[in-house]
């Protein structure tokens, strides 16, 4: 049975390694017969969580800006797949201030079931990843019935285009093309 899948691409850069990593992902899961919806970040405004608790009382974050959109898609999608650059072995800002601002997904019914994340990073070694995924397993965590079902990271990613060379490329496509 097809699944809903949200895509949130992190990166900043206009055609990163990630956002392309994710694009194949997109690409696997849409020929598995699965509906995909693609966000990125790039040009969003999205401001820090600031404590106050509302969302666990409402349900929804009382900040107006582009957050709370995203935050609905997620509610409403069975997978989300995390597409992210490692910077200094952890997740971009952007990425962990979007988590923190889904903090009404806690206390609200949702339909996500399953989290992946895909990371590109400069590093050699695959324990670059280590770092980002306890933040990301942190989070699902926090969620009733999620599971994080996979990661893809593609290293040695310095570079525009070097993730295309990668085995992660191909890895997110077959990772994509998984999700029935």
């Amino acid at each position: 049975m097809a699944k809903k899948i949200l895509i949130i691409s992190t990166s900043l850069r206009k055609d990163s390694n990630s956002e392309i990593l994710a694009h194949e992902f997109e690409k696997g899961a849409k020929e598995a017969g699965n509906e995909v919806e693609f966000v990125s970040l790039k040009g969003k405004r999205i401001a820090f969580c600031n404590g106050c608790g509302m969302c666990q009382k409402t349900g929804r974050c009382n900040i107006r800006d582009d957050a709370n959109a995203i935050v609905d898609k997620m509610a409403r999608s069975e997978v989300i797949v995390w597409a992210a650059p490692i910077y200094y072995y952890e997740m971009p800002g952007q990425m962990k201030t979007l988590i923190d601002r889904a903090n009404c997904l806690f206390c609200t019914e949702n339909a996500i079931r399953e989290t992946y994340v895909l990371m590109t990073c400069s590093d050699e070694s695959q324990t670059a990843v280590d770092g980002p995924l306890k933040g990301v397993s942190g989070w699902v965590r926090c969620l009733q019935g999620v599971e994080l079902k996979g990661h893809v990271c593609a290293t040695s990613t310095t570079e525009p285009n070097t993730v295309l060379e990668s085995p992660a490329f191909m890895q997110a496509y077959n990772l994509g093309k998984s999700i029935e």
